[in-house]
């Protein structure tokens, strides 16, 4: 009987190591692959389209994947900033549109139209800022933004008539299809130079930044 339990413990040891070896080997593969995409094909994570925030030659690439009507990524939002004061001029935040939400389509072709005034990042932060308002999951009201965007400085009109621009549908899919390729499949989705971030959470995602700071500015 102790025999038998024994062969039983040793088996489930087993199990358990083989399992968590292959999830670590799966992992690293996982990253090893997203990286050499970065080196090979860095258009999957940046695009001409793409709004880029910070200094025009730093070496650490912070690519997000986001959605305006995300609570998660409006937290992380002033982390992420926090990081970027920690590192000056080290850091590109490059933000891509993953309307994961019921109705965000929408939403980040309003987003995106902005971008003809060149207003992106206070558009951003307005709907961040304005979630609780417009972003139920319940009963969403994105209509209720027009209000935000224009105490932010937007001229509605020229808004209204760039938001029927052809092109808002074709960056929106061009987004979603990185966004797959890459595997995001909830938001936010970190990637710092082509590095995904494997366990999320700000401690992560800032070791996953400091370490790279690191190899790209050798002291």
């Amino acid at each position: 009987m102790n025999k038998q339990r024994f062969v039983f413990s040793m088996s489930v040891v087993v199990l358990i190591g083989s399992f968590v070896i292959g999830a670590w080997l799966y992992q690293r593969q996982r990253t090893e692959q997203l990286t050499f995409m970065a080196q090979k094909s860095f258009t999957t994570f940046v695009r001409p389209h793409s709004q880029v925030l910070g200094a025009a030659d730093a070496k650490v690439y912070l690519v997000e994947f986001t959605d305006p009507a995300c609570e998660t990524c409006a937290s992380f939002s002033p982390m992420v900033k926090n990081l970027m004061a920690a590192h000056p001029n080290q850091i590109k935040l490059v933000v891509r549109y993953a309307p994961f939400h019921h109705g965000s389509d929408g939403v980040v072709r309003l987003l995106h139209a902005t971008t003809f005034q060149g207003k992106f990042w206070q558009a951003l932060e307005a709907m961040y800022k304005a979630q609780p308002a417009w972003a139920s999951h319940h009963q969403p009201r994105p209509e209720l933004l027009w209000g935000f965007l224009a105490e932010a400085g937007l001229d509605i009109e020229r808004l209204n008539k760039d938001l029927q621009s052809p092109e808002l549908a074709k960056i929106v899919e061009q987004d979603l299809a990185d966004a797959r390729a890459l595997g995001v499949t909830k938001t936010p989705g970190f990637f710092v130079n082509g590095k995904p971030l494997v366990q999320f959470g700000y401690a992560e995602l800032e070791a996953l930044v400091q370490a790279e700071v690191a190899a790209s500015y050798p002291k």
